[in-house]
């Protein structure tokens, strides 16, 4: 099975450091929705090509900020007030990682910056660890960022930024509209690279505050597959997980990894350090190869969540049926029976006393008719997986 998996080179430290409040930013959580009056400007995106320079000084020069000051909030980077890197995995993790996790981890897939302006313009410099190289993924997926503005409720897409090909370096303008008004914007960073440095680039002397909070607490964690990190959107926010956190309105943590979410102990333990989580969702059946290994490793993987998450709850996503299956009987064969690997674990566990878990059977819903080669997924792909895992994960966190 093929398995979108670019080359990346490590990730460089910035310097400077976010505040812990804000790299939680779920640890104050409210419960109330931020009431947010949306007034559609007359947005104009800039280009986002060579000549990006000029169309980033049209109206003025922008001033640049760094998301690792205040009040910028950086999610998805859960060590980064530890290692100071856009980074989904600890630098030096207490646990030796397999090479291509830790080679992945440097992919930024799930990361954003929130805050909230009254800039006229939102822009972004970046450079990038390596150039885009994808043959079935947009760059704007795999390099680029894109841009929500809104309050929970009321998140609109309103520009992406795109990558030069062939290059590690660009500016881009999401949007210029005509009269400055108080926004809350949230920019999603590339699924399948990484990111060594950003800034945002704002209005001169415009206004910035933090973002309103996430309206639930704590994290959601997400860990999988090359379907999970965002194989393959056309751009970072359609991919699922950041989906789920739009509808949810709360932090979400992509730990996808592109052809090795294998589900190995030492990747269960790392994930296990991550604080303030109010769910789970282990979506890594694509990448196990066979029914024995699919049993073998969630029955470790679960317990070594529960040592420091007694009561968290946990969904277990089968994966959804593959082209192959319609001519291939071993194929199909071999869905059922990891399908039944999971399903047997989780009721076993069940039937031992772990009340917080759930088993999430997907093996109905055929989305290949929404994918790019009958694996990984359109934007309307995962528009679709979003609906199907929605509803089990919001009645866990909203409990």
């Amino acid at each position: 099975m093929s398995h979108p998996l670019p080359t990346t080179a490590a990730a460089t430290t910035p310097d400077g450091a976010v505040s812990r409040r804000h790299l939680l930013g779920a640890a104050g959580v409210t419960t109330g929705a931020a009431a947010f009056l949306h007034h559609t400007p007359r947005a104009v995106a800039a280009p986002a090509d060579d000549k990006a320079d000029d169309a980033l000084d049209a109206d003025g020069p922008l001033e640049w900020h760094s998301p690792r000051q205040d009040p910028f909030a950086l999610i998805g980077f859960c060590w980064f007030d530890q290692d100071e890197v856009y980074r989904r995995l600890p630098v030096e993790p207490d646990w030796p990682l397999p090479a291509a996790v830790e080679r992945l981890a440097n992919n930024t897939a799930g990361g954003q910056i929130r805050f909230r302006t009254d800039s006229t313009r939102v822009a972004v410099r970046v450079t990038l660890s390596g150039a885009p190289s994808m043959n079935h993924m947009p760059a704007t997926g795999q390099c680029g960022f894109d841009v929500y503005v809104g309050d929970w409720g009321d998140q609109q897409y309103w520009g992406t930024a795109k990558p030069s090909l062939g290059k590690t370096e660009y500016e881009a303008t999401f949007f210029t509209t005509p009269e400055p008004q108080s926004r809350t914007i949230t920019l999603n960073f590339p699924l399948y690279q990484g990111v060594e440095k950003v800034e945002v680039g704002l209005d001169s002397g415009a206004t910035t505050e933090a973002a309103p909070d996430f309206e639930l607490p704590g994290r959601l964690v997400v860990y999988g597959t090359s379907i999970t990190q965002g194989g393959c959107a056309s751009r970072p926010g359609t991919a699922y997980p950041a989906e789920l956190s739009r509808r949810l309105a709360i932090e979400t943590v992509n730990l996808g990894f592109s052809g090795s979410g294998k589900g190995e102990q030492e990747v269960a333990r790392t994930i296990a350090q991550i604080d303030d989580v109010s769910c789970f969702v282990l979506d890594y059946e694509s990448n196990v190869a066979t029914a024995a290994d699919m049993k073998r490793t969630l029955s470790r993987f679960i317990p070594i969540l529960r040592e420091r998450h007694p009561q968290v709850p946990i969904v277990v996503v089968s994966k959804t049926p593959r082209i192959e299956e319609r001519f291939d009987p071993d194929a199909l064969a071999d869905r059922l029976a990891k399908r039944k690997a999971q399903a047997d674990v989780v009721t076993r566990l069940q039937r031992g006393g772990d009340e917080w878990l759930e088993f999430l059977d997907l093996g109905e819903h055929d989305l290949t008719a929404s994918s790019v080669d009958g694996v990984h997924l359109t934007d309307g792909g995962f528009t679709q997986l979003a609906d199907l895992v929605e509803p089990s994960v919001r009645r866990w966190v909203s409990a």
